[in-house]
């Protein structure tokens, strides 16, 4: 999910993708020696080391399962790239079936406004944190572009991740606003903020890195909070990150924001000039790495280019849908009829290469497409979109690279070296046994 400032401001909560609003925050990194934890639905202990750990599952969103509270609560949370500070759902809600009750915590300690977190740490909000006349205690708010809105109270609390504690944890105990009745959301006690900003879920844990790699087929994944070294792993290509200390309107400086260079499809490379890629004077165009967003979106004319050039090639493969009103979820406008087999053949697909500065990330096969559930209608024919949509649809000012791109890529997050790497072709469905994770 996309932190966002007046550049990121539309939310559409139909295609899952909670755009919060966050603040642009430069961390110091903390310098650790931690041992690394691993996160996975049933913790147990690693055997190569006293790592803890947990995994998480995805649909739309990519969920995380761990403990909160004295005596712990079971809670799971949505692991966000794209978000700063976490929070949980607070108070029992008709649509929501799991809440955080930090009534039944000793451990619950919510910050006053008295407190220099209020004060200070949280200045930087798009929307400042204030004092509740009521109980004196430092509100925070977060609004949506679909108007709808959660709000509650900043609070120190204890993660239990495995066998570690992690007491004083700065969260939000949000009471109000936001309530879903998605299946999935309802699963799901809160959101887990991990980009670079000081308050941000990795850095109070003090890890100067984390990986996570997501299964294309059984929609389940691994995250690890720290360094590691697997033999298994194959070689990782890193693209630095783009920083920028200058405050300006449209980038959003605590992102995983990388440089995408160009595209390339099957064998050939968009002609498009490398300045399109390239943030303006205001900071529009940044490139962001978000486990929150579903999808890849890219800005007009990037995106105009890529699909006049995947039409060409896929032309004699492929049958367009014939609506031209037909957009699925707002923003993807390229879908074809599909026949009735029940699982399609994609690999003869061209495989489109998104080209970073050192680095590269291929979509290729079942990515490339994905069904639209309910969307058939002549005969038995399916109806599959193309996975990369149109940001000027969506109503954002940037590239965001989605999850379901990073399928079986083992994705790692260098705070530290200020860097992304990519580790490509990795059978993300086996590194719970790997990890010597049971199901």
């Amino acid at each position: 999910m996309m932190a966002s400032s007046s550049s990121l401001s539309n939310l559409l909560r139909q295609i899952s993708l909670l755009l919060l609003i966050f603040p642009l925050i430069l961390c110091n990194i903390p310098s650790s020696n931690q041992t690394p934890l691993v996160f996975s639905l049933k913790t147990q202990k690693l055997s190569q080391s006293s790592s803890d750990k947990l995994s998480f599952r995805h649909n739309v969103t990519l969920t995380v399962s761990l403990s909160v509270g004295s005596p712990p609560q079971n809670i799971s949370m949505v692991l966000d790239t794209g978000s700063e500070l976490s929070w949980l759902h607070c108070k029992k809600s008709p649509n929501l079936g799991s809440v955080f009750n930090p009534v039944s915590s000793s451990s619950y300690k919510p910050i006053p406004c008295s407190s220099n977190i209020c004060r200070t740490r949280t200045r930087d909000l798009p929307i400042p944190a204030s004092c509740d006349p009521k109980t004196h205690l430092c509100h925070v708010a977060i609004s949506y572009a679909d108007a709808t809105s959660i709000e509650g109270n900043l609070a120190h609390e204890t993660f239990v991740i495995g066998s570690s504690s992690r007491p004083g944890t700065i969260f939000g105990c949000m009471d109000s606003g936001l309530s879903s009745d998605s299946e999935e959301d309802a699963k799901t006690t809160g959101l887990m903020g991990m980009n670079r900003g000081a308050l941000s879920f990795v850095n109070q844990l003090g890890f100067s890195k984390f990986s996570y790699c997501i299964s294309g087929s059984d929609s389940s994944g691994i995250l690890l909070l720290g360094d590691s070294s697997f033999s298994w792993l194959g070689p990782i290509q890193y693209t630095p990150l783009v920083l920028e200390t200058t405050p300006l309107p449209y980038f959003d400086r605590v992102a995983y924001t990388v440089q995408l260079e160009g595209i390339r499809v099957g064998s050939k490379l968009l002609s498009l000039p490398k300045s399109v890629f390239v943030p303006d004077h205001t900071g529009a165009g940044q490139t962001m790495v978000d486990s929150g967003t579903q999808f890849t979106f890219l800005m007009g004319p990037v995106y105009t280019a890529l699909k006049t050039e995947f039409i060409a090639q896929t032309k004699s493969v492929l049958k367009v849908v014939d609506d031209p009103n037909f957009v699925f979820q707002g923003t993807m406008d390229l879908c074809y009829r599909v026949g009735s087999l029940n699982r399609p053949n994609f690999s003869g697909l061209p495989v489109v290469s998104l080209m970073f500065r050192g680095a590269e990330m291929t979509v290729s096969g079942e990515k490339l497409l994905y069904r639209v559930n309910g969307a058939g209608s002549e005969g038995k024919d399916q109806v599959y979109c193309f996975t990369f949509g149109n940001s000027d649809l969506l109503g954002i000012e940037a590239f965001v690279i989605g999850h379901h791109h990073q399928q079986n890529v083992w994705m790692e997050f260098d705070l530290a070296k200020s860097r992304v790497g990519f580790g490509a072709d990795v059978r993300c469905d086996q590194t719970s046994q790997r990890l010597g994770l049971r199901d």
